[in-house]
């Protein structure tokens, strides 16, 4: 490695902002793909979700994906909400054609922290909903936003 200056040591804490917490709480009226039932698991990438059936001896079912935006939420924790009540409602999201929302998300701040649930309503598929909740986790050593 070649500098030019004074030497620096670089660390994946010197570009971590921070960490999204995505807790999947749980599927509502999933697709059965299996004989009477599935073994549903969920693979979360930027911006969308997959739910997918666990198969033993053939390739999983894709039981639907689902997308929703970050934006809100991002712009939440940008604010200076140090002091507000537990409880308080930060900002709301509602459904629309651009997001999976099946109902309205509330962007919520609780015991010092920034929360968001989400309702996610597959699609290519027949049936299924998923719930879920943000939460931003800041780091010891990290930028933070």
């Amino acid at each position: 490695m070649t500098t030019t200056g004074p030497a620096r040591t670089s660390s994946l804490m010197d570009d971590l902002l921070g960490l999204l917490r995505i807790r999947i709480r749980r599927g509502v009226n999933l697709a059965v793909r299996d004989i009477n039932s599935s073994d549903p698991y969920i693979v979360v990438k930027m911006g969308k979700q997959t739910v997918y059936d666990h198969d033993m001896f053939s390739k999983d079912d894709k039981m639907g994906d689902a997308e929703f935006e970050i934006k809100p939420y991002i712009e939440a924790l940008r604010m200076q909400l140090d002091g507000l009540p537990s409880g308080t409602i930060v900002t709301t999201v509602q459904p629309s054609r651009r997001n999976c929302l099946a109902e309205e998300s509330k962007v919520t701040w609780i015991d010092g922290k920034l929360v968001q649930d989400l309702v996610l309503r597959l699609r290519h598929v027949e049936c299924g909903e998923v719930e879920a909740q943000l939460q931003w986790i800041d780091l010891p050593g990290s930028k933070g936003l």
